[in-house]
């Protein structure tokens, strides 16, 4: 007795205890929720969300609020806001006021943020006014079932990534601003039972690969652009909802799987008999055809399905007469069929006086039926001349043909001729002295992906994110005399001398507005034309970033007795007063020492600068010559990358291939070498200035000691060690390790990277995101 007394005295204490240990959140967890709060811009369903010190596992489910916890980490999360998609029609992909979320909110860093709630199951964000693409990094939350992000304002394509969330189960996208097709990878989503995505924009085909989905039981694409032919989808053995109501659907209707309960297929473009094979569906209970152009008798058996209860074929071109002795099902409370072209008489089982419980709609035919708005027959009888003719008078046919290929001969007429008047006329070739003395157009967005130039204010949008603060209004580039740039560094003084590099001497200069600068003296090649040094120039100096250092303007010297050859190359910059990132580094050099989370700042800025080099424009810049001493910082602490893309314009161009090869050109450099030198920044920031000088095993074996906690105290800087979490630091330190991997296929994009860096941002306190 005693000991059975004993057995459940434990059994309940550690119960208790699981209890209680399952109801608290790790700090880790709890500073995300926070951090969520932030990015939704504190709306009223999560006042309650006080402190790190509230007990989120708690909290009392609502109607607008829910959050479940296991093993201490959230795993489902559920909010319901007051920002409905529905009430808004006019979204243009800006924020609308007290519509969506402010200007400043960023859906990638939203989406990074909530990927660190890595244990998701249920994930339904619903009505909070979040705008923008979604970010392909929503993959990351490969635990995820459920995910409901509706009535939001998300718009562009569905991530492709996402068909690695081999869990999910249900994915609604309902009410949101997708203008994309719908995904061909949906047969990649094994469990996928739930897919709706319906009041959006998304067009093209139907993707036959929803075929293959053979679990799905609800589909619901209603209210959007999608076109053409459906395939046959009786393979869907296990669907019950079909909806494609609101769409631009052509072609004959499809055969439809023997289990459906509800076929909404209305308002589209379908032509052609219905299937006979819908006689067939005696699991039906409501099917809606109306607003077609379908044609025929409808089948008699449609109307004698013994669980059909709702049955709406109005608004077609039905013709024919219905049989007398037509069926009806037991279960059939709703038919319409007006407007269609029906004769004769009405079936006594459609007679609504002697069916007191059936709601019966025929108007607009021509039923022998007096009263109850019936045309005459002459009128669906003209109605089937009216279709022969047109099927079969091919002289109307002609004609329309006939016009629009006499339109278009005189169209391409009237081209040929306006070329060669321009060729006569216009002259052949521009002097290459003019070319130099044309500056860039101040609105010239040549070069810039259409994602930028939808989305001016770079940083707000997702491919990078930045504070308010790095909003600047930066002059366009111009050209420069050579006679200003002398006159700027009273002729190149030795006192205005800043240093050399890979890229030439460099000078501090001042304009005469008072602006100062960089002006930094290129080593050309001789291969480029006046004319393709010129392009090359041009291309670089559009590119605006906030953590770009940004060209002010470019000035080409030639030779004075030969026009044609160049002498030298200038750039002119803007001018960072607080040196390089290498400086800062270290107590032996001459800027002050950044802390550990300052290091991560700069090292943030970088890497968004670099992502937006590689992405953000067209074509990509890469080998970017990345270190340290590239990175400098200015008066607010903010990093700015110097020195990017000239590898378009130097010697170096296309020298990486090994000896014997055709040297590749600049856009075909690899990516690697980007990352590679990203790494060995990150090694130098925890190390300090000395990485540099070692070779690249001794550096390999460094890194490996700084998995253990005695290497850490003999090789990191001190002022690291001082100020790093054992969170953050580890994070780096794994990040340094796939940079530099030599297995380059292992090597992470700058996407992951940035990801990894806000991660260890956010878990190491009082840091200042850049």
């Amino acid at each position: 007795m005693e000991f059975c007394t004993l057995f459940l005295l434990i059994s309940c204490l550690s119960w208790s205890l699981f209890v209680l240990c399952d109801s608290q959140l790790q700090t880790s967890q709890s500073q995300v929720l926070l951090q969520l709060k932030k990015h939704l811009e504190y709306p009223k369903q999560l006042e309650i969300w006080y402190d790190r010190k509230t007990e989120f596992c708690s909290l009392p489910p609502s109607a607008n609020l829910n959050i479940t916890c296991e093993f201490n980490s959230v795993t489902e999360l559920n909010i319901m806001g007051d920002k409905p998609a529905t009430k808004v029609s006019d979204f243009a992909g800006f924020p609308i006021p007290n519509k969506t979320l402010s200007h400043s909110f960023s859906m990638d860093s939203f989406v990074t943020t909530l990927s660190r709630l890595s244990s998701l199951k249920t994930l339904s964000l619903i009505s909070l006014g979040i705008w923008g693409p979604l970010p392909d990094k929503i993959h990351r939350l490969s635990s995820l079932e459920y995910l409901d992000l509706s009535s939001n304002f998300l718009f562009g394509s569905i991530p492709p990534k996402m068909f690695t969330l081999l869990k999910l189960q249900t994915f609604v996208l309902d009410d949101n601003v997708f203008n994309d097709t719908v995904p061909s990878w949906l047969n990649s989503l094994p469990n996928l039972t739930t897919l709706r995505m319906k009041k959006n924009r998304l067009k093209g085909p139907f993707p036959s690969s929803i075929e293959g989905i053979k679990t799905l039981v609800d589909l619901d694409l209603s209210s959007n652009e999608i076109s053409g032919d459906l395939p046959d989808l009786s393979s869907l053995t296990n669907l019950k909802l079909l909806d494609l109501r609101g769409n631009k659907l052509g072609s004959h209707l499809p055969t439809l799987p023997k289990g459906l309960l509800m076929v909404f297929l209305n308002n589209n473009s379908f032509m052609g008999e219905i299937p006979t094979q819908y006689g067939q569906l005696n699991q039906l209970q409501h099917i809606d055809v109306s607003f077609n152009m379908l044609t025929g008798k409808p089948p008699p058996e449609l109307f004698s399905l013994p669980s059909l209860a709702h049955l709406n074929l109005a608004s077609n071109t039905l013709k024919g007469s219905l049989s007398d002795n037509l069926n009806c099902g037991r279960n059939l409370e709703f038919v319409d069929i007006s407007n269609n072209r029906l004769m004769g008489s009405l079936p006594s089982c459609l007679n609504s006086e002697t069916r007191d419980n059936r709601v019966i709609k025929f108007s607009g035919n021509c039923l022998s039926i007096a009263g109850h708005h019936q045309h005459p027959e002459s009128y669906c009888r003209e109605f089937k001349v009216h279709v022969y003719k047109s099927n079969n008078g091919g002289k109307g046919i002609g004609v329309s043909v006939g016009l629009i290929v006499g339109i278009a001969v005189l169209i391409v007429l009237l081209a040929i001729g306006l070329l060669i008047v321009c060729r006569r006329y216009c002259p052949r070739v521009i002097s290459e002295q003019h070319l130099l003395q044309k500056s860039v157009p101040e609105n010239s967005t040549a070069g810039l992906s259409s994602e930028i130039l939808t989305n001016p204010n770079c940083s707000s949008g997702h491919v990078f994110e930045s504070s308010k603060s790095e909003v600047q209004i930066l002059p366009s580039c111009r050209s420069f005399s050579l006679e200003e740039l002398k006159e700027a560094t009273n002729n190149f003084d030795s006192s205005a001398f800043l240093g050399e590099g890979s890229y030439g001497k460099i000078y501090k200069g001042l304009l005469k507005n008072g602006t100062q600068v960089a002006i930094r003296c290129l080593p050309t090649s001789k291969k480029y034309s006046i004319r393709n040094l010129k392009l090359r120039l041009d291309m670089l100096a559009k590119i605006r970033h906030p953590h770009l250092v940004c060209i002010l303007g470019h000035c080409i010297e030639v030779e004075q007795d030969d026009h044609c050859s160049i002498n030298r190359v200038f750039f002119v910059l803007e001018y960072i007063p607080n040196g390089n990132f290498r400086s800062h580094l270290s107590d032996n050099s001459p800027g002050e020492v950044l802390s550990w989370p300052e290091r991560l700042a700069v090292l943030i800025c970088v890497c968004k600068a670099v992502h937006f080099l590689h992405t953000g424009v067209i074509p990509g810049f890469f080998h970017n010559r990345l270190k340290t001493t590239n990175i400098l910082i200015n008066e607010h602490r903010l990093a700015k990358l110097g020195d990017y893309g000239l590898s378009i314009i130097s010697e170096e161009t296309g020298n990486y291939g090994t000896k014997g090869q055709e040297p590749k050109s600049w856009q075909m450099t690899r990516l690697d070498d980007d990352v590679y030198s990203f790494g060995l920044i990150l090694l130098e920031s925890m190390l300090g200035p000395s990485v540099p000088a070692k070779t690249e095993a001794t550096l390999r074996g460094e890194l490996a000691s700084l998995s253990k906690q005695e290497g850490r105290v003999r090789l990191m800087d001190p002022v690291v060690l001082a100020t790093c979490s054992e969170e953050s630091i580890t994070v780096v330190i794994s990040l340094t390790n796939k940079c530099i991997c030599p297995e380059l296929w292992s090597r992470p994009t700058f996407d992951d990277i940035l990801w990894n860096l806000q991660h260890a941002a956010h878990l190491q306190p009082n840091i200042s995101h850049a």
